[in-house]
């Protein structure tokens, strides 16, 4: 396949860079020419316009900052929509906003795949992401080749929108488990305990999770950057709570996370990194939340491997 990438950002440049590592025929644009301009030098090349790169590709690939910008780049594509095209939107966005546009391209005789990601930016730049993909089976199967250069666990989600609706709540509960982990360390400091023990307690432990892996690690070195900001992560809870809203759920903690969020980017910046939340209850406390010994970046160390489908339970 020809395969074109649009949005070469924190996550989106490292899948593509994935699918140019492994030799496949990639064509890339972003607003940014630099990052452009990094990838053909890695062997891509350059498209001059979403239009451009739907007619003259099988399959291309959306990696944007918001559902707007996905909106805005579909409706580019859609005169060069024709019969066996296929547009993978990768962007975490609203379940009825993917099934709206996945809507308009098949009314011009294309597919759509929700094909969102988890695992974070350290895991995309290695190929060893998991990726959700909602689609039918049929153009599953023809787009499978193509996910395994860069994910690891590619799970087949059924329809169109159910992996958005998946990749939100996923967010939530990563965003749910940093706060927790910012009280967490904070009040075992405050209690004498060393923070490199309490992270090795915890790694061992019934409380241990992906993100204290990965963040506490980057709090506790200082460097407070994962790759990740808050108005990405107020997107994304933001939608998680729509989604409550409209099946009539009355969440609790989910207003707390928006309300803490929302606090965080009044003191920070609205595109502050989201582990500088640990700096609300440092500021609160008179502490500094550190330890000797972890790294300043996240660097994945599983060896990269072609990616494959997960089973699903029935």
């Amino acid at each position: 396949m020809k395969i074109g990438f649009i949005g070469l950002g924190n996550v989106g440049g490292k899948l593509a860079g994935s699918l140019i590592r492994n030799g496949q025929n990639v064509v890339v644009h972003d607003l940014d020419s630099t990052l452009v301009a990094q990838k053909v030098a890695d062997g891509a090349i350059a498209g001059h316009d979403p239009a451009q790169m739907m007619r003259d590709c099988d399959a291309v690939i959306t990696c944007l900052p918001s559902p707007a910008a996905s909106a805005a780049v579909v409706q580019e594509m859609l005169p060069q929509v024709s019969e066996g095209k296929i547009w993978i939107e990768m962007s975490t966005t609203d379940a009825s906003e993917i099934k709206r546009l996945a809507g308009l391209v098949a009314a011009q005789g294309g597919k759509a795949v929700d094909c969102p990601v988890s695992g974070g930016c350290h895991r995309a730049d290695t190929g060893n992401i998991s990726i959700y993909a909602g689609c039918d089976r049929g153009t599953f199967e023809r787009v499978l080749p193509v996910l395994t250069y860069m994910g690891r666990r590619i799970l087949h989600v059924g329809e169109i929108g159910t992996a958005s609706t998946l990749k939100v709540m996923t967010n939530y509960l990563a965003t749910a488990n940093l706060l927790t982990l910012c009280e967490a360390l904070t009040v075992m400091k405050a209690s004498g305990v060393d923070l490199g023990l309490t992270y090795e307690a915890i790694a061992m432990s019934s409380g241990n999770s992906f993100v204290h892996e990965t963040e506490s690690q980057l709090i506790l070195s200082g460097s407070r950057d994962v790759n990740f900001t808050m108005d990405l992560i107020q997107k994304d809870i933001g939608l998680f709570q729509k989604l409550a809203d409209d099946a009539g759920v009355p969440l609790e903690i989910s207003p707390l996370m928006i309300g803490m969020m929302t606090d965080g980017q009044a003191r920070y910046g609205a595109r502050a990194q989201s582990d500088r939340m640990i700096e609300r209850l440092e500021e609160a406390t008179g502490l500094r939340i550190l330890a000797d010994g972890f790294p300043q970046e996240l660097i994945d160390d599983e060896l990269e491997e072609r990616g494959y489908e997960v089973p699903r339970r029935h």
